[in-house]
């Protein structure tokens, strides 16, 4: 594994207009994955492997993989950048940093102005705590 970019809350908070723009996407994408992947399952459930794939099927799983690639450019954008993609249902973003000589990340989720929270690296969502002062002004040579 590659060594992982570290973030600074200022360089994290320069980031924010673009993982802004990209979480739009995977957000209103998703659904439209989701509902392509149900229409698949209910295709392929009343279907007969002795028939074949019908055209709806295959123009089904078609539009499965379709958004499912386009997800996966919007993932790849944020790993790009150095952030972590944390999931779909709250669409949290961590950023790697360094508190007290140790990995953590800073946290942001969609709907939140600014990076105001951190979380040790094995804490997840529910550890998050407010930024220390610390964190705000520090810098990196």
């Amino acid at each position: 594994m590659a060594e992982p970019r570290l973030f600074t809350v200022a360089e994290a908070e320069r980031t924010l207009p673009l993982v802004r723009r990209i979480m739009e996407d995977i957000m209103s994408v998703f659904p439209v994955w989701r509902a392509a992947v149900s229409r698949y399952e209910l295709l392929a459930a009343n279907s007969r492997a002795d028939e074949g794939e019908s055209r709806a099927l295959i123009t089904s799983r078609e539009v499965v993989a379709r958004e499912a690639d386009r997800i996966s450019t919007f993932l790849t954008e944020l790993e790009q950048i150095g952030c972590i993609f944390k999931g779909f249902d709250a669409g949290v973003v961590d950023f790697y940093s360094l508190y007290e000589d140790r990995l953590v990340f800073l946290c942001w989720k969609p709907g939140e102005e600014h990076i105001a929270y951190w979380h040790e690296v094995g804490a997840g969502y529910g550890g998050r705590q407010p930024l220390e002062a610390a964190m705000l002004t520090e810098v990196r040579p």
